[in-house]
């Protein structure tokens, strides 16, 4: 099975960036569909950017679209997040989660493999 683990979470200004990453280790990579999802205090956990296997194929939220771009290098076995033009509302833990699929997968209860998560705060 996979691990994840992620980084790169912090604390910006509002129109600031960051660059999540989550390391995969444990199984062949690039058989993993991957997936970021965040959650705010006391809401759901929702989704956020899709790569499939081969990093060809994304898909996004609508309220990152232009803003956030999903990445992958299977050489690495890592997954990025580069967020660009933060607001506050995009202020969550973010999650890295992997599937063993070649498809692309956007809905959270399809993922069976999870990271601890990275806190991004976003001041105004």
């Amino acid at each position: 099975q996979v691990q994840l683990v992620e980084s790169g979470g912090g604390l910006v200004q509002a129109g600031g960036s960051l660059r999540l990453s989550c390391a995969a280790s444990g199984d062949t990579f690039s058989s993993y569909a991957m997936g970021w999802f965040r959650q705010a205090s006391g809401k759901e956990r929702e989704f956020v950017a899709a790569i499939n296997w081969s990093g060809d194929r994304m898909e996004y939220e609508d309220s990152v679209k232009g803003r956030f771009t999903i990445s992958r290098d299977n050489a690495k076995n890592t997954v990025y997040l580069q967020m660009n033009s933060l607001k506050p509302e995009d202020t969550a833990v973010y999650y890295c989660a992997a599937e063993r699929r070649f498809g692309i997968l956007t809905i959270r209860n399809l993922y069976g493999h999870w990271g601890q998560g990275t806190q991004v705060a976003v001041s105004s």
